[in-house]
């Protein structure tokens, strides 16, 4: 199983349903937490075998030989209890350099048609990842298992891995890329294969983007290429804040990027974030107004939270606004009752709640957005769909 430190209770879940039918099967995480957490991960006694780094090299070797504690010492990135309660952690072998040499996922093995988006045009819908590797240094931000070096899938395996899917029945393809665009050309090779193979007519898919890696051309071809949804992330409605968060963007690059990603027929959506480092309410305030401004089709709002292993961490255990390494402790002994950290120095948890419902409905409870919505649905599944999410943002608390 994949463990990520937010899903913990979910794969805790999943290993005591997997131990109540057969103690004996083995259970083997991987994942960011497990990367950043290798030894306390072991501590628990629902997890017998951990893999670190980029699995899927080594996961086959380790399956095979799953019941040699001997063999499996020597295998990168295998991580496993002695019998004297000590841990054995081999390093990761080298990131994968060719991604096209990897399988693509065996969807046929999952009930694909429960898979759904609230934001999605059509279903079933699936995700996918075309690259890894991110080489931005975003405050907020680590991907330490997949490492800074940006490495891409070619866009004639990517298609291949639509064409698998659109076999299966799949209409709808939410990109997972941190930044899809990162790579110009591959992006508008991409994009002319899915004109020539015709699927820009059959489906239709999302990507995440930088504002600064897009241009009116490129949004031109991913629209012709199917392109129906594209997720920024702009984070602030102010340059300070923007500079606190190392984003490398402007305001200003933003306001442009909105504006012809909607007169090219692109449904935007924007991330935004609050109670960033130095900032206040006014500043808060102004991001509201700005997500206000820009006008996308959907919004998504969070909390700023220094996650495990992220430079904005390491910066609150240093000026002492998290007084403990309280994530580390978590997963030492993971309990219901944990609360994630905020940066709570300039605005305390109390203010930020209120902001961000503030935020939430102040955007989506505007009479003309509702109408835009509204005249926009397709089907009564995609109304059914909206109208939850809208209920659920209308009994904010």
């Amino acid at each position: 199983m994949t463990l990520m430190t937010f899903t913990i209770f979910d794969v805790i879940k999943t290993a005591k349903v997997v131990r109540k039918i057969d103690k004996n099967i083995k259970i083997v995480l991987g994942g960011p937490h497990v990367f950043i957490y290798p030894e306390e991960t072991l501590l628990q006694d629902w997890v017998d075998i951990i893999q670190i780094g980029e699995g899927e090299k080594n996961t086959p070797e380790l399956f095979k030989n799953i019941k040699d504690l001997e063999k499996l010492k020597t295998i990168h990135g295998v991580g496993i209890k002695n019998e004297d309660g000590t841990f054995q952690i081999n390093p990761p072998d080298e990131a994968i350099k060719d991604l096209d040499d990897l399988p693509f996922p065996a969807r046929e093995l999952t009930p694909i048609q429960k898979y759904s988006s609230v934001i999605a045009k059509r279903n079933p819908i699936t995700t996918m990842f075309t690259s890894r590797g991110c080489p931005y240094k975003c405050l907020f931000c680590n991907r330490p298992h997949l490492g800074k070096t940006f490495r891409a899938r070619s866009a004639e395996n990517v298609i291949e891995e639509f064409k698998v899917c659109f076999d299966l029945g799949i209409r709808e393809f939410l990109i997972y890329d941190d930044t899809f665009t990162i790579n110009r050309e591959r992006v508008v090779d991409f994009c002319e294969l899915m004109k020539k193979t015709g699927l820009n007519t059959k489906v239709g898919f999302d990507i995440r983007a930088r504002v600064n890696t897009v241009d009116r051309e490129l949004l031109i071809m991913l629209k012709e290429a199917g392109c129906e949804r594209i997720h920024y992330g702009v984070e602030s409605g102010t340059e300070k804040i923007l500079k606190v968060l190392r984003k490398g963007i402007t305001l200003n690059q933003a306001r442009e990027v909105f504006k012809i990603t909607k007169e090219v027929g692109i449904s935007t959506l924007a991330y935004f974030m609050i109670g960033s480092p130095t900032e206040t309410e006014e500043d808060v305030e102004k991001t509201i107004d700005f997500a206000l401004e820009l006008d996308p089709d959907f919004v998504h709002v969070t909390i700023t939270s220094p996650f495990p292993d992220t430079p904005l961490y390491a910066m609150a255990l240093e000026e002492n606004v998290i007084k403990r390494d309280v994530w580390r402790e978590f997963a030492k002994n993971p309990t219901k009752d944990f609360v994630a950290p905020h940066w709570n120095r300039e605005l305390s948890d109390e203010t930020l709640h209120r902001l961000i419902k503030k935020a939430y409905k102040k955007f989506y409870m505007r009479p003309g957005y509702i109408i835009r919505r509204l005249l926009d649905l397709r089907s009564f599944s995609e109304f059914m769909r909206k109208a939850k999410a809208g209920i659920k943002v209308f009994l904010l608390k």
